[in-house]
C-alpha cells in the first residue's frame, strides 16, 4: 500500500502529549469503540439502492459517501472495514475520534473543513486521486442542521468521483442535546440504510454550475430524509399494533 495512504489507518502518535490527555485519549477511544460496537451488533438494516452503490464501482469511480453529521452512530458501524477515508478534527477530541474510527477500518484525515477548509479539501483530493474513498458529514462540523455545503460538490469536480447520497434512518434513538441532535440508535432496534442515485460533477463546472449541483444534491437529501422519517413513523406504528391491548373495564 501506498504509505501515505496507509498512515491513514494507523493511530498517530502521541509522543509528546501529556499522560493525562493520553490516557484520556486511550478511554474516549475505547468507549467511542465498544458502545457503538455494542449497540450497532444488535441493530437489524434493511438496505435499498444497493445498485446505486454498485454503479459507482462498476463504472471505475470511488463514492464520496454523503450523510448528515447526526447519522454518523450508525454510519460508522454498518460502513466499517470499507476503506472508506473520513475527514476528523485537528482539535483534541480529533485524536480520540479518529482512533475509534481507525478500529472500524476507517481512514482518518486530520483537518478541519470549518478551519483551513481548503488545506483539508486539498488532502481529501490527493486521498481520493490515490483510489480511496471518501466520507462527507455534508452539514458538519457545525450546521447549520441539514443544509449541504459546497464542500462534496467541490471534491467530486476535482477527482471525477460522484457523489453518492445516502441516508441511515434509525428505527428508535435517543437525540442528544448537541447542535445535530445526534441520533443513537436503541438497542435491538432496525434500521434503514438508502443510497440515492450517484451525482457527478462536470470537471470544468464553474461556481453557476457548482451551486446548481449543490442544490440538487440539497433536494435528493431532503427526499431521502423524508423517506427516512416515513419509514421511522411506519415502524412506530407497526410496534404500536404489535404491544397488547389492555382490557376495557367499562
Amino acid at each position: 500500500m501506498d504509505p501515505a495512504i496507509d498512515k491513514l489507518y494507523n493511530f498517530a502518535s502521541l509522543d509528546g502529549v501529556p499522560f493525562s490527555r493520553r490516557f484520556s485519549i486511550y478511554l474516549w477511544d475505547l468507549i467511542g469503540y465498544m458502545l457503538i460496537n455494542a449497540i450497532g451488533r444488535t441493530v437489524k438494516l434493511t438496505t435499498i439502492g444497493e445498485e446505486n452503490h454498485q454503479a459507482v464501482f462498476d463504472a471505475g469511480k470511488q463514492p464520496v459517501y454523503s450523510l448528515w453529521h447526526n447519522r454518523l452512530f450508525l454510519c460508522t458501524y454498518f460502513m466499517r472495514d470499507r476503506g472508506v477515508a473520513v475527514l476528523t478534527s485537528k482539535s483534541f477530541d480529533g485524536h480520540y475520534i479518529s482512533r475509534f474510527i481507525q478500529r472500524f477500518g476507517f481512514g482518518a484525515i486530520r483537518g478541519s473543513s470549518s478551519s483551513g477548509g481548503s488545506r483539508a479539501l486539498v488532502e481529501m483530493i490527493r486521498t481520493m486521486k490515490r483510489g480511496v474513498a471518501m466520507g462527507f458529514t455534508i452539514d458538519g462540523p457545525r450546521g447549520p442542521k441539514y443544509q449541504v455545503k459546497a464542500g462534496p460538490v467541490i471534491l467530486a469536480k476535482k477527482t471525477g468521483n460522484p457523489i453518492l447520497p445516502m441516508i441511515l434512518e434509525s428505527g428508535s434513538y435517543w437525540s442528544l442535546s448537541t447542535w445535530d441532535n445526534m441520533q443513537i440508535p436503541r438497542p435491538f432496534s432496525r434500521a434503514l440504510m438508502v443510497f440515492a442515485e450517484p451525482i457527478y460533477v462536470p470537471a470544468d463546472a464553474d461556481d453557476a454550475v457548482i451551486e446548481e449541483k449543490r442544490r440538487e444534491f440539497q433536494s435528493v437529501m431532503d427526499v431521502l430524509t423524508q423517506q427516512g422519517e416515513q419509514w421511522r413513523l411506519g415502524q412506530a406504528q407497526a410496534r404500536a399494533k404489535e404491544r397488547p391491548q389492555q382490557p376495557s373495564h367499562n
